[in-house]
Formats: structure tokens, C-alpha cells, sequence
């Protein structure tokens, strides 16, 4: 039980990123989009990790913005890129990918680490 509730607050997680996606681009440029995107996916890791150690806490802020990371690396490969997008090429793009993967793991282990510590 404890993985499968660790590894829905990771999905919600993905769902805010690829919402945010989604949305965007139906209202604005691409680039903009992954502008808005790279400054949402830590907020919304900060958000959903906030959450998950105030109330569950099952394993230590590294461990967590691992978990959170390979299951939204795992979900974009294996599904968004091949599925929705067609090709992999969303992996060549740094501002789309590389950037919100790298605030994601930081905003998940520093909110964690600060819960973890204020409790």
C-alpha cells in the first residue's frame, strides 16, 4: 500500500506537467508553454511532495524525488513520447525536458528534506 500511494502522488505529479502541456498549447506558443512548464513543475512538486510527507512521509526526501523523477522519465518515454508525441524527440529539448526533470528531483528532496526536519 505504502508504494502504490507513493507512487499516485508521482502520477498526479505528471498529470499537473503534462495538463499543463496540454493546455498550453492550446492557448499559447510552444515555447511559451515550456516556459510555463518549467516554472509550474516545481511549484506543483513542491505542491504534491508537501502533501505526501505531511501526511504518508513513507520514504526519505531523496528517495521520494528519485521515485517522482524515473516514474515521470518512465511515463514520458513510455507513453508521451512514443504515444502522443510520436517521436522522442520532447528528450532534445532542454527547456522542455531536462530542465523541469532537474526542478522537479531539486523541489521534491528540498521540500522534503524541510518537512522532514520541521516535523
Amino acid at each position: 500500500m505504502k508504494t502504490i500511494i507513493t507512487l499516485l502522488h508521482s502520477l498526479v505529479l505528471w498529470g499537473l506537467c503534462g495538463t499543463t502541456i496540454a493546455v498550453g498549447r492550446s492557448v499559447m506558443s510552444i515555447e511559451t508553454t515550456l516556459i510555463v512548464h518549467a516554472i509550474g513543475a516545481p511549484i506543483f512538486a513542491a505542491l504534491v511532495s508537501f502533501i505526501y510527507f505531511k501526511r504518508f512521509n513513507y520514504t526519505s526526501p531523496i528517495k521520494t524525488a528519485i521515485i517522482f523523477l524515473l516514474f515521470i522519465i518512465i511515463m514520458d518515454a513510455g507513453l508521451v513520447a512514443p504515444v502522443f508525441e510520436g517521436n522522442y524527440d520532447m528528450f532534445k529539448s532542454v527547456l522542455g525536458t531536462w530542465i523541469p526533470f532537474a526542478l522537479i528531483f531539486l523541489s521534491t528532496y528540498a521540500t522534503g528534506k524541510y518537512i522532514t526536519k520541521n516535523a
